[in-house]
């Protein structure tokens, strides 16, 4: 019987719940009019919102944040440079130039337009012909260059997101979900600061043209600082959204709205509750203990876990959701075990909503236990495999 009651403990321990200090009653569900949304504050992770999150839609124009992703990250790898200048081919010059109809920086047929200006003209002024002139003059076609984007994408963790073309046009399939344009958005945010403010630039004189930052939400100067908005047949209006405010940012994608009006509407109440009715709480200090994992073959039955940040996260003000935590490891963990090893995640719910995930590691070394402990910490495996 202690030997079952044992084994059971073990098993509870792969999946540690953790319960939190008692909250209120949670409040009501905050309602969008989007299909999709998703909304994360930045500094926590906390998930604020989240409604079909993973489902797949048309990102339209927004595929060219991941266009800008490649662009960013071949200049940071000085695989370009931004006074290196790329040709205006015919085909550019018609998909996406002043024939197109499009949104477009009018770069002039067989001409060449400095990288430098490219980017603005594709960040500040939505530029089709931008798109494809840097796909271009990157892989050689667009075609190819969209293959790069996807490629991109999954390594980036991305895995719902597929680019048909660098520019959102529908001749192409493109689809991306609210999730993965959130990830994409705080992705760019956080490694690229110095192209980041083009995102903010209200306007842009290029070959004396004057075109203002086609991102609708700036114009309402609440603090928003990127990124852009789209439009798809079928898949609706969609915005992601980048704030902050008094040291706090959010991150918000929608998707599937029915105007222009609609998607500036919900982008603005849902911004602004999400700054308004939240504060950030302490639920572990680094290094405090979360909870323990248990060890085969190790001295000791079981190792403590911590985090190597405070664990915080963004909670409502008032009314504040009821958390629960779960650790989930692989079991069995094996001995030896060294301080600081990755061993597993601290999972925080709000009801069933997965609100923030934190690594966790070994607070101390457990070393390898004496042939006893090992035969019977084998039995137990082999039990609990059976099992």
């Amino acid at each position: 019987m202690r030997l079952l009651v044992f084994i059971l403990s073990a098993v509870l321990q792969a999946l540690l719940v953790v319960q939190f200090a008692a909250a209120q009653d949670a409040a009501p569900a905050f309602a969008t009019k989007a299909r999709q949304a998703y909304l994360v504050e930045a500094k926590t992770g906390t998930v604020l919102l989240a409604a079909n999150e993973n489902q797949a839609f048309s990102p339209a124009s927004l595929a060219k944040l991941m266009t800008m992703e490649v662009v960013f990250s071949a200049l940071k790898r000085g695989e370009i440079s931004l006074e290196d200048r790329f040709p205006v081919t015919e085909y550019a010059w018609r998909k996406g130039g002043a024939p197109s109809g499009t949104t477009t920086m009018f770069a002039a047929l067989k001409s060449e337009v400095p990288v430098s200006d490219l980017i603005r003209g594709v960040v500040i002024q939505n530029a089709n012909d931008g798109c494809i002139i840097l796909a271009e003059g990157i892989s050689g076609t667009e075609a190819e260059f969209a293959a790069r984007m996807t490629a991109r994408a999954k390594d980036l963790g991305l895995g719902r997101s597929t680019f048909g073309n660098a520019t959102g046009l529908p001749e192409a399939q493109s689809y991306t979900t609210a999730r993965d344009l959130v990830e994409l958005a705080r992705h760019i945010h956080r490694e690229y600061p110095e192209y980041y403010p083009l995102y903010a630039q209200p306007d842009f004189e290029w070959n004396k043209i004057f075109q203002r930052n086609k991102n609708p939400l700036l114009a309402l100067n609440m603090g928003v600082d990127g990124l852009g908005a789209g439009y798809a047949e079928g898949a609706g209006y969609a915005v992601v959204a980048s704030i902050e405010r008094d040291g706090t940012r959010l991150f918000l994608a929608l998707g599937g709205l029915a105007s222009d009006k609609e998607r500036l509407e919900e982008a603005r109440r849902i911004l602004e509750w999400g700054l308004s009715s939240f504060e950030t709480k302490v639920l572990f200090a680094p290094g405090e203990v979360v909870g323990q994992a248990s060890i085969y073959g190790g001295e000791t039955r079981y190792v403590d876990l911590v985090a190597k940040e405070p664990i915080d996260i963004y909670l409502p003000s008032e009314n504040p959701e009821r958390l629960t935590g779960r650790i989930v490891y692989n079991w069995p963990l094996r001995a030896p075990v060294v301080e600081g090893q990755a061993v597993g995640t601290l999972r925080i719910f709000a009801g069933e909503r997965l609100v923030r995930e934190v690594d966790l590691v070994a607070a101390h070394p457990v070393g390898t236990g004496s042939l006893v402990s090992k035969a019977t910490d084998a039995l137990l495996e082999l039990m609990f495999f059976w099992l």
